[in-house]
């Protein structure tokens, strides 16, 4: 997260189990500005070789910074460092913490999705204390999806992605709008997507689709407001992006694809490699595509398959890049970029 002249990261390191901190550095120097110890686990074994302790992505707005770490804890802390308050949701997490909260107002949403428990939950942006709690309907199982704020006609939703179906929340009230359901689909990462009044959800392990939802009803949609459904390279990992009216997806396995957004259409179909995690991100009208491998491939946007760039990086790449004051911001396994031109 880039706010201001600050990169903001959280972590995770040994010592004496796992010392999970929130770290700003300086955008134009590298240099550290804050190191600061939110919570401490005894053990600092990963659940799962690709996701760390710290996977989640911090919120800055004005002078808070917001970190989650899953069923281990969230907190909110100053910009200059201090803790201002920290909170646990316990839950029980297969492969760890993974999905981001996302701000409404004065609400701090997240999902919750373990084996034994899965909820929605909103906390108060100046206490922590929880405002509302809404649980998943049952069975329910792991997820680690991040929330997505939309605007649909006269109402906003929060779209909350879990094992098995999604459902869309009054954001201040955690009421249910409307679910849709995916049969066997468990353990989804990707965060939604919203345009052209469809959401698109990535339903996970055991049959992998891409469902365009409509945004509009209520109850259950299952039968109703599926518009259309891509089920050849839907990704497990990576977020769908959307620029316009085409649809860029990439699966775990580096084969990317373009759709019309609106029809689901498959406009082209290419290769850009072996293994990807990092979602797409468009800026300053390029699509940017990072691989694990370290290897960044650059397309135009539209219809057509048409390249403009490569080049790699020392290191795997497992997060997604970060883009401000146009610089790209990259995390390897070893450093941080900043690539600027010059």
């Amino acid at each position: 997260m880039v706010s201001g002249q600050r990169v903001w990261l959280t972590t995770s390191v040994t010592d004496k189990g796992a010392s999970l901190r929130a770290i700003a550095y300086d955008a134009g120097t590298g240099r550290e500005a804050v190191n600061v110890e939110l919570f401490h686990l005894d053990s600092a074994d990963l659940t799962n070789p690709k996701n760390s302790h710290a996977s989640p992505t911090p919120i800055v707005a004005g002078d808070r910074v917001y970190v989650h770490f899953g069923a281990e804890g969230t907190a909110a802390l100053s910009t200059s460092g201090e803790i201002v308050w920290k909170a646990r949701h316990r839950y029980e997490s297969q492969h760890g913490n993974g999905g981001s909260p996302v701000l409404y107002g004065d609400l701090l949403i997240f999902s919750g999705d373990g084996s034994d428990d899965a909820f929605v939950v909103a906390l108060d942006t100046r206490t922590g204390k929880v405002r509302w709690k809404t649980p998943r309907r049952q069975p329910a199982d792991q997820a680690y999806s991040t929330p997505l704020v939309i605007r649909v006609g006269d109402r906003d939703e929060v779209v909350s992605v879990g094992a098995y179906r999604a459902g869309a929340y009054d954001p201040l009230t955690g009421k249910e709008i409307w679910r849709v359901s995916y049969g066997d689909g468990f353990s989804n990462v990707p965060r939604p997507v919203y345009g052209h009044g469809l959401v698109y959800i990535a339903t996970g392990f055991q049959q992998p689709s891409l469902l365009a939802v409509r945004a509009d009803g209520s109850g259950d949609v299952t039968k109703t407001h599926i518009a259309w459904t891509l089920k050849r390279g839907a990704p497990l990992t990576p977020s769908p992006l959307l620029v316009g009216d085409e649809l860029f997806v990439v699966n775990d396995a580096g084969i990317a694809s373009c759709l019309d957004a609106k029809t689901g259409e498959t406009h082209w179909v290419q290769r850009l490699g072996s293994a990807f995690s990092a979602s797409p991100v468009f800026a300053d009208g390029r699509i940017y595509f990072l691989s694990e491998e370290g290897a960044s491939i650059v397309i135009a946007p539209g219809p057509v398959f048409r390249k403009l760039a490569a080049s790699s990086l020392d290191g795997g790449i497992l997060a997604s890049m970060a883009v401000s004051g146009g610089s790209i911001f990259i995390r390897t396994d070893s450093y941080l970029y900043r690539i600027a031109s010059t």
